[in-house]
């Protein structure tokens, strides 16, 4: 099979990768897509692969692409990049087998394939498993801001043939390590610093890393109207734009209680059907999760109504038009924290791990449990100073029915550890969350 490209097509590949035309600039042009400032995510470092993909997945502008870029310099100058955001590509490269024959016939040389943007491509999926069964003999890298069309369909057949790595927004400790502070007290202040500037305008790169507040929120600005209108009118085909942006505003005003999806659906004017349907695509874009009640088999749980968290504080507070920086001062401060908490979770745990919240009938709750290799550990959040170490009832209750490997107390001022029910519960703020 030959693959006869265009003029066209031809030079738009090599707009994209001019380090083939000049490979004694590669290393200038390729920086190119890196930022001024880099920030080590906790994915790195991760090993490629020859004959197998590696698939980079999370939220627009979660640095995904700097991320593969910084994995293939060592490929440098022999990378095949290919943004298929771009149209032409898109038709010209209609199958994986054209693009196999393109690396045939025309760019034998290629020592790596990078698929940026592969959400764009009408079933990703196979595409991905169609090219890594040619044995092109070469690592495939492949980024999208949705894993919806890149693995709903496709998971049993890249078993085997690719590696999943969920890239989120920055983690504090992800930003305390580039801080590199020289002593404890440093940390501690540094620590304090960033946790506050997540609360308000959460971790997305752009927007962290920008000079002042008036940009951070201008950035985010940007960001949620590229989620709520690209991605949900574009990508995903949402008729009812209108019903989709109030649904994300009704969710970031429920951050932390229960949710009734008929209750949505209500108040949208849509069947309940549609506001699920929904909510699984602003989960398949990492947008938001839905978190369901722990069923440990105790008949005194709830376990119907989930909760709904943000992966990101700031575009919670976007929705909401909410920016004030003075934490002590705000109603919401209680969902603040439990969004960060839940957040940073969410960007350390593996993805084998599920996180969940235990709620009783007799009105106990601990906000989060989380179960990883078969054990458990659970969370309290304080959105306040503690003055002493104290457990509430609910946390007793949970330690006597399920043994928790950890229980953790995490709160603003208070450092220390208390024995109770057999168990030493951690006192932690979260400059120091572990």
């Amino acid at each position: 099979i030959r693959l006869m490209l265009s003029s066209e097509v031809q030079n738009r590949i090599l707009q994209y990768n001019p380090w083939l035309i000049h490979p004694d600039q590669a290393n200038a042009l390729i920086h190119r897509y890196l930022p001024e400032i880099y920030v080590l995510r906790q994915a790195e470092p991760v090993k490629l692969h020859n004959d197998r993909a590696l698939l980079i997945v999370g939220p627009r502008q979660s640095g995904k692409s700097t991320l593969a870029w910084r994995l293939l310099q060592s490929c440098s100058p022999n990378i095949l990049y290919l943004n298929l955001e771009d149209p032409l590509l898109r038709s010209a490269l209609g199958g994986a087998i054209d693009l196999v024959a393109l690396l045939r016939e025309s760019y034998q040389f290629i020592k790596a394939v990078f698929l940026d943007e592969a959400q764009h491509l009408a079933d990703a999926g196979l595409f991905v498993k169609g090219l890594v069964d040619a044995k092109p003999g070469i690592p495939v890298l492949v980024t999208g801001s949705s894993s919806f069309h890149l693995m709903s369909k496709t998971r049993e057949s890249l078993a085997g043939r690719a590696d999943r790595l969920r890239l989120l927004p920055f983690s504090l400790k992800e930003l305390l390590l580039h801080e590199k502070p020289a002593n404890p007290i440093a940390s501690k202040n540094h620590g304090k610093n960033i946790f506050a500037r997540q609360m308000i305008y959460g971790s997305y790169p752009a927007a962290y890393l920008a000079n002042d507040d008036q940009d951070r929120a201008r950035l985010l600005s940007d960001l949620a109207e590229a989620l709520i209108l690209r991605d949900a009118s574009d990508l995903f085909r949402i008729r009812r734009v209108d019903v989709f942006r109030k649904l994300l505003t009704l969710l970031a005003r429920q951050t932390g209680s229960l949710v009734n999806f008929s209750e949505l659906a209500s108040i949208c004017r849509v069947d309940a059907g549609t506001i699920h349907a929904y909510v699984e695509i602003l989960e398949e874009s990492h947008i938001v999760k839905v978190i369901r009640p722990f069923a440990g088999g105790k008949r005194r749980e709830l376990t119907t109504s989930p909760k709904v968290y943000f992966v990101d504080n700031g575009i919670r507070n976007q929705l909401l038009n909410s920016f004030s920086t003075d934490i002590s001062l705000r109603t919401d401060k209680g969902a603040l924290m439990e969004n960060w908490v839940f957040s940073e979770l969410y960007k350390r745990l593996p993805l084998m791990a599920s996180i969940h919240f235990w709620r009783s009938k007799a009105g106990g709750e601990v906000d989060f449990v989380v179960e990883q290799a078969g054990k458990l550990m659970a969370l309290e959040v304080k959105a306040a100073n503690l003055d002493r170490p104290r457990l509430s009832r609910s946390a007793h209750s949970f330690i006597e029915a399920y043994q928790p490997e950890r229980f953790v107390v995490l709160n603003l001022s208070l450092e220390t550890h208390l024995t109770a029910d057999n168990r030493t519960i951690e006192f932690q703020t979260p400059e120091n969350f572990e």
